[in-house]
């Protein structure tokens, strides 16, 4: 599948099942970062390079740009995007379930123990790290 990252469009429509991968990759980053305050390079990178094919740089630069942290994060994406590595509609519909799942995150970790919320980012932490140091590619 043929993808131009520096004008976020494809040769070919996008596939639904693409656009149900992606709203889930938003919707668990959102979880994630209204749970525990992280959501991009934990979340939607991993999750583009495993799943939606995407290179390590491409998934950098469509991470910052669905979380576009103005105006702390637009002259990282002008940085991502005048190197091809960011898709915009891959960016704009994680952002929009981003949205969705960060409240939802934000809203259900109230209740949870303050301890138990630090154990269960430690573990988060070590499994993404581990799993990315000894991955093959």
């Amino acid at each position: 599948m043929d993808k131009c990252f520096k004008f976020g469009v494809k040769s070919k429509s996008m596939e639904a099942m693409q656009f149900v991968i992606l709203a889930l990759i938003g919707i668990a980053a959102g979880l994630l970062s209204g749970f525990m305050g992280v959501g991009g390079g934990i979340v939607i990178v991993p999750a583009l390079v495993y799943f939606m094919g995407s290179t390590q740089h491409q998934a950098q630069g469509t991470s910052i740009a669905a979380i576009m942290l103005l105006p702390v994060g637009i002259l990282s994406v002008l940085n991502y995007y005048r190197e091809g590595n960011v898709n915009f509609v891959y960016s704009g519909i994680i952002a929009l379930f981003f949205l969705v799942g960060s409240y939802a995150g934000s809203k259900w970790v109230q209740g949870i123990d303050a301890g138990l919320l630090k154990k269960i980012f430690a573990v988060l932490m070590i499994g993404i790290a581990v799993k990315m140091l000894f991955e093959k590619k």
